[in-house]
């Protein structure tokens, strides 16, 4: 089955570049294209995209508030946010929207086509130490704490409070299972438990989670 990808960037010139090399793969379709953020969260409502290519800095609506909503309106979609920098204001409020990751504009054709196929899949496309990076920079700008975060923090066991938090300090998988004596697969079920004991999209938004309740912080 193709991957659904709708792209939104108000230049129209990269919404053509983009479709051009996703109508070559045989597992990608370009369902459609939108020049804003308000017109992306109507296309997502009626032509239910896998992921949405979705760029941050446009007219009108942005895509920072086009991704909380889009993702409150269709949350089986994935979006993959593009921008020019990495340690951005805009991809870091982007990943608390909800988005799966970020992806340079400049980045190379074959770069964006794993992107999508590794959102597609249900994983973060930004690494581990890029998130701790943006949070770094910008963890002042967290909110409290939700008054339930509490509670399903407790649902965790050890073992899977052990694996947020080290994920949270910027370890990837192989790094976890060397640290904590564990098989990789073994480190990437007990992931999946804690992201479905705090009811989160990805890895992305566990190091979030991890950040607005003291579990760590910048340093």
């Amino acid at each position: 089955m193709s991957i659904r990808v709708l792209l939104v960037d108000d230049e129209e010139l990269l919404r053509l570049a983009f479709t051009m090399i996703l109508r070559a793969e045989a597992d990608m379709e370009p369902v459609g294209e939108a020049a804003d953020g308000a017109a992306a969260v109507r296309m997502a409502c009626s032509l239910r995209p896998d992921v949405v290519l979705m760029d941050v800095r446009m007219p009108g609506t942005d895509g920072i508030e086009a991704t909380r909503r889009l993702l409150r309106e269709v949350p089986g979609a994935r979006v993959l946010v593009l921008t020019t920098f990495d340690l951005d204001a805009y991809a870091f409020d982007a990943l608390r929207a909800g988005a799966s990751g970020f992806l340079l504009k400049n980045s190379r054709p074959e770069e964006l086509l794993a992107a999508i196929r590794d959102v597609a899949r249900g994983d973060a496309v930004v690494s581990p130490r890029v998130t701790r990076r943006l949070l770094d920079r910008f963890a002042h700008r967290l909110p409290a704490a939700a008054e339930d975060d509490g509670e399903r923090l407790s649902l965790l066991t050890a073992r899977e409070r052990e694996v947020l938090l080290g994920a949270a300090r910027g370890l990837t998988n192989a790094e976890l299972a060397a640290a904590l004596d564990l098989a990789e697969p073994t480190v990437k079920k007990h992931l999946g438990r804690v992201l479905a004991k705090l009811e989160l999209r990805d890895r992305v938004q566990a190091v979030i989670f991890a950040y607005e309740n003291g579990l760590v912080g910048p340093g």
